[in-house]
């Protein structure tokens, strides 16, 4: 694991923005895995002003969403797939039939899951996986637990997700208590992973990947184990 660390978001943001687009640019048909959350917001700002300057194209690219509420209307102003259209992707020249968000209005769950993990199978799997960290250390809504599911599922929410989340809704009882999420199997068979990390809530989450040892308590800890990770942060 590479660790970066910055003076502030901004320049942290920036530093995340060039990474990905190095990628890209890199491989103009890469697979990318994207996530969601107030983390992320100042590197797809970034991106964008990139992508109008020409500096990143992603005409070509295909594109995984970690996760969405379940169940979940899509039009919902919470919804991740809202989040993306309005924050990224309706602001960049990306090929919209090549975008992928778990559908949070399947009538199946745990149907949908399967053809979402089956999805990133035939694209030949993640090029990059680029993901925020959860309070309590949850990646995507890999929540902890004793024992954790491989590939993409409908997970329940902890009551400290939920509380976490609470902020975008009008009340706390308004949080979905679902999401289908990738699983952790699907974010460790990626090629390289870029985790940001900021926020001071996040400190005692960011301490335990910095020890080392490995636990499904603190599920982020697991990318201990994966051969390519940079992380970036502000947090000392």
């Amino acid at each position: 694991m590479r660790i970066e660390y910055f003076e502030n978001y901004n320049v942290m943001s920036k530093r995340a923005a060039e990474i990905v687009a190095g990628e890209v640019n890199t491989k103009n048909n890469m697979v990318l895995g994207l996530p969601t959350g107030s983390t992320p917001l100042g590197m797809y700002a970034n991106l964008i002003e990139m992508n109008k300057k020409g500096e990143v194209d992603f005409s070509k690219i295909t594109t995984f969403n970690l996760d969405e509420y379940y169940p979940f209307k899509r039009d919902d102003k919470n919804s991740y797939y809202k989040f993306m259209f309005d924050n990224f992707f309706g602001k960049i020249n990306i090929n919209k039939e090549k975008i992928n968000i778990p559908d949070g209005e399947a009538a199946d769950g745990d149907i949908e899951a399967i053809k979402y993990e089956k999805k990133i199978e035939v694209c030949g799997g993640l090029d990059l996986m680029v993901l925020g960290l959860g309070a309590n250390g949850h990646i995507g809504f890999n929540e902890p637990d004793k024992i954790l599911t491989a590939d993409t599922h409908v997970a329940e929410l902890t009551k400290n997700t939920i509380e976490q989340n609470s902020r975008f809704f009008n009340s706390v009882d308004e949080v979905p208590k679902q999401a289908i999420t990738m699983g952790i199997g699907s974010i460790m068979r990626a090629e390289k992973i870029l985790i940001i990390i900021t926020g001071e809530a996040k400190k005692a989450a960011f301490k335990q990947i910095l020890e080392g040892k490995v636990t499904t308590e603190n599920p982020a800890t697991l990318l201990n184990l994966h051969r390519d990770v940079i992380l970036l942060t502000d947090l000392r």
